[in-house]
């Protein structure tokens, strides 16, 4: 019996999505998101996807520049629980979690059986390394084509231009992109067009896959908790992100939801 991923993957076409604090964020699951990633792969289309939590949202809350980056991705998941309650509430009743560094690891598994190429640009050559080797080890069949850890400071176009080069002769179909926020979605855009691959913004997957940092344990993270776990683990980089952006976001949510729902009716007078 031929199965899907050996006939190829078709593209299961337009997405549901609703606009949160401006931000669309698309209905999608894991499986969805893979079928879309693999037909956009097969077809050598140049596009990226976003896993959206409440920092990405609240950064193009206040950056219409950056809110245009996220609107013209590709596919936009919801990687936080806020982002999927929301969904919830706009309408998207068994919206699941379509977490970056799970989606992350859905894909290569699904490169793996399909043997498409991906390509890591990000984080650190240690961290790169440890990652390969976590990664070959978990999906034997996977096939890295490359990888390449830029400096952090802001690149020239000529070191941009080579790094373009590099990922086109790999023959990588899917590039992971572990930049972190706002970096990561600023870079994708400003290459789409330029890598004919499907790029997709990873955050932390990389830190986390390799070792160096650990992730909130799961009950944390079906409970919205993650960002309290995360905080702990690193407060002073952290600190002003959660204290500032999780309440402004329920602020403003919250006002979101007040000025769209709809008006109780009024009963007739007899």
């Amino acid at each position: 019996m031929i199965t899907n991923l050996e006939q190829g993957c078709q593209d299961p076409g337009p997405i549901p999505s609703r606009p949160i604090l401006k931000t669309r964020v698309d209905a999608t699951s894991y499986e969805d998101a893979c079928n879309r990633i693999q037909a956009w792969a097969e077809a050598q289309r140049s596009c990226y996807v976003v896993a959206a939590n409440v920092h990405v949202v609240m950064t193009a809350y206040f950056d219409p520049a950056y809110q245009q980056v996220i609107n013209q991705a590709a596919l936009v998941t919801p990687d936080g629980m806020p982002l999927v309650w929301g969904l919830r509430r706009l309408g998207v009743p068994h919206q699941p979690r379509v977490y970056g560094p799970d989606l992350m690891l859905a894909w290569c598994e699904r490169a793996a059986q399909t043997g498409l190429p991906i390509y890591l640009y990000g984080g650190t050559e240690e961290t790169l390394q440890r990652l390969i080797q976590a990664l070959q080890g978990q999906f034997p069949g996977l096939f890295i084509a490359g990888s390449h850890a830029p400096p952090f400071r802001a690149l020239s176009p000529q070191e941009e231009a080579a790094d373009v080069a590099r990922i086109h002769q790999s023959g990588a179909r899917v590039v992971l992109v572990g930049l972190g926020c706002p970096k990561q979605e600023q870079w994708m855009a400003r290459h789409l067009g330029q890598v004919n691959a499907v790029m997709m913004g990873v955050g932390a997957a990389f830190n986390f896959f390799s070792g160096e940092v650990s992730q909130a344990p799961r009950w944390m993270m079906k409970l919205g908790l993650e960002w309290l776990y995360r905080l702990s683990q690193e407060p002073r980089r952290l600190w002003r992100r959660y204290a500032v952006n999780n309440p402004l976001f329920i602020l403003l949510f919250g006002w979101q939801l007040l000025r769209h729902a709809p008006s109780p009716q009024r009963s007739l007078p007899k």
